[in-house]
């Protein structure tokens, strides 16, 4: 049975010392939940475990490249009441996003064709989410009368997954992703703090990738150490979005025509046969994404960039990198006049980061050189 969390006593919030409250709003709380389009709505307390413990050896060992902010903040990142003092409850939220359009397993065996992470193709999830968990927190504090609440999306230091897995959303798989037996794994996560002590949920008990270890096998660049364990500075998701320089030359063919993130450890993952299209429109290919080829978006200007990315989380990396990254995916496309021509095009483009990585991608044609 589910128990009321313990709160601090807040001056500011009187109902951490009554619960009853909360505790008869939980069941319209999941209603108003799935009314802004959530999927699922999990609760914990704020005691994540071993999850900081573990965040801390990732650290150490430098998985995280140079996303030098998973280092900062301190215990922050997995101790909630100190992000937010008076935190004694989280609120974790689902929302899917797998979108229609063309099969990816189609665009990656098409050597000419771009693939963009299937997140990636409609409009950036931050925002929208953010402001629908902005509404949930509004009308909890509006019915309550009370409270203090603040929601997140990607935008603090908030170990999202390992939340997810304590409000039993799910258990974090081998591929270091939050697994739904119901759903998969293609959904976004948001949270919402709060000192009000609803009733916590019970994680799931049972791990279920068993001996399964596709995930590890499929990655294009071996990026996973073991099990439960990313390298993330050989991930191509990190390699195309995050990381800000030269790509290891070493990497460069096995990114195939992977141009922003990947998705091949969701794609093989058995559970994702439980994922379901996205109804929310907004997350519904934009320009063509899920089927488009890698010289159109080669010959894309910056202003062109800027113009048809607005709203879309791909924006974020900037023209340069995405000419990078395509430029990379280009010299692993099988040779063609047309692709030969787009390199050419930019070979004496203003970045030297351009120009190395287009130097590079012709090499990989000799025979038209």
């Amino acid at each position: 049975m589910a128990k009321s969390l313990p709160c601090k006593p807040q001056s500011h919030s009187p109902f951490c010392h009554n619960s009853g409250m909360a505790d008869n709003l939980i069941d319209t709380v999941h209603e108003w939940a799935r009314e802004l389009g959530f999927q699922a709505l999990g609760i914990t307390g704020v005691d994540l475990g071993e999850h900081g413990a573990y965040l801390q050896k990732w650290l150490d060992a430098g998985y995280h490249g140079e996303m030098t902010y998973m280092a900062r903040h301190g215990r922050k990142r997995f101790k909630p009441e100190l992000l937010v003092p008076g935190t004694c409850t989280v609120l974790s939220l689902r929302m899917d996003y797998l979108p229609p359009g063309a099969p990816p397993e189609a665009i990656l065996a098409s050597s000419d064709k771009a693939y963009i992470s299937r997140y990636a193709l409609g409009r950036d999830y931050h925002k929208l989410m953010r402001n629908r968990l902005a509404k949930l927190a509004g009308r909890i504090e509006s019915e309550l009368g009370n409270g203090q609440f603040r929601a997140f999306v990607d935008s603090a230091p908030v170990l999202e997954r390992a939340i997810a897995e304590r409000a039993g959303l799910g258990w974090i798989a081998k591929n270091t992703m939050l697994i739904n037996d119901k759903a998969g794994s293609w959904f976004f996560l948001g949270e919402i703090y709060t000192d009000i002590p609803f009733p916590a949920d019970p994680p799931k008990e049972d791990k279920h990738c068993g001996s399964c270890q596709a995930c590890l096998d499929i990655c294009p660049t071996n990026a996973f150490v073991g099990p439960f364990q990313l390298d993330a500075r050989r991930c191509i998701s990190y390699l195309t979005i995050e990381h800000p320089g030269s790509i290891d030359t070493a990497l460069r063919p096995l990114m195939g025509n992977r141009i922003y993130g990947c998705d091949d450890c969701q794609l093989v993952c058995p559970w994702n046969k439980f994922a379901q299209i996205t109804q929310e429109t907004d997350f519904a290919p934009r320009h063509g994404l899920d089927d488009v080829q890698l010289i159109d978006l080669f010959a894309w200007t910056e202003s062109e960039f800027e113009e048809r990315t607005q709203g879309s989380p791909i924006r974020r990396i900037g023209h340069e990198r995405w000419l990078r990254n395509i430029a990379v995916a280009l010299g692993n496309a099988d040779t063609s006049e047309a692709i030969i021509g787009a390199l050419k095009a930019r070979a004496d483009h203003p970045s030297d980061l351009v120009r190395e990585h287009v130097s590079w991608a012709l090499e990989q044609h000799p025979l038209v050189l």
